[in-house]
């Protein structure tokens, strides 16, 4: 198994290579660290913005997930009534 790139699976969480990055940035001297340090920046809050947006989808898939099953319980109670409605209903003829 691979451990994960992420230092916690919260959806703020960012890669532990831009951590990495982020903290040889801020070690650079002062003319390279302005320059460097806003783009680092910019990356960080994407891979932010990208890890919150995955959680969003996976948290709708999940949810997905559960209707679906609720509705091929419906269905197949539904089912189930109609079947035993028609049985009922041939007996009488």
């Amino acid at each position: 198994m691979v451990p994960s790139r992420l230092p916690d699976s919260s959806p703020e969480s960012i890669p532990r290579e831009l951590t990495e990055l982020l903290e040889a940035v801020r070690e650079l001297p002062e003319p390279f660290r302005q320059r460097l340090e806003p783009l680092v920046q910019q990356v960080v809050e994407s891979a932010r913005r990208k890890r919150q947006v995955l959680t969003m989808v996976q948290e709708a898939l999940a949810q997905l997930r559960l209707d679906m099953k609720y509705l091929v319980f419906d269905l197949e109670a539904t089912r189930r009534e109609r079947d035993a409605y028609r049985r009922l209903v041939e007996g009488n003829k």
